[in-house]
């Protein structure tokens, strides 16, 4: 297996050039026998990881089936967010479950937070070469 992979900012906006290039990560989330491809932004201020709707959706979780309620803070405090864990790939990595806050909000990005994908993976930022480090932590 492999330690460490590096992943390039990825460019929001081609106007702005380098003033929009953002630390996107490429994965691949499982639930109940359906896979999506998607790219997180990873996010060292925030406290959980976030999922757009859309996602959940798409893989088949039903809003009503999750009970848990997740309280969020910010500009998605208004919001109402509910637990899903998911399955996910990042790289040849073995796969790791991670827990979202799965929220109503269409318009967030999907959010890499400190619970719990940052207690998964370890993560490097080289923001002057404008990319990243990505290992699993041993557990």
């Amino acid at each position: 297996m492999v330690d460490k992979v590096r992943f390039v900012f990825t460019e929001i906006n081609p106007e702005l050039s380098a003033l929009s290039m953002l630390p996107y990560l490429p994965l691949i989330f499982t639930y109940k026998n359906r896979f999506i491809s998607v790219s997180g932004l990873l996010n060292t201020g925030s406290s959980v990881n976030v999922l757009l709707y859309e996602i959940g959706l798409s893989l088949g979780a039903v809003w009503e089936g999750q009970r848990l309620s997740v309280p969020l803070g910010g500009n998605l405090a208004r919001f109402e967010a509910r637990a899903l864990v998911l399955m996910a790939n990042v790289e040849q990595f073995l796969t790791v479950e991670l827990a979202f806050a799965w929220t109503r909000d269409r318009n967030v990005p999907l959010i890499l937070g400190y619970m719990n994908f940052f207690l998964a993976f370890d993560v490097c930022f080289y923001r002057s070469e404008l990319a990243l480090e990505i290992n699993p932590k041993i557990v």
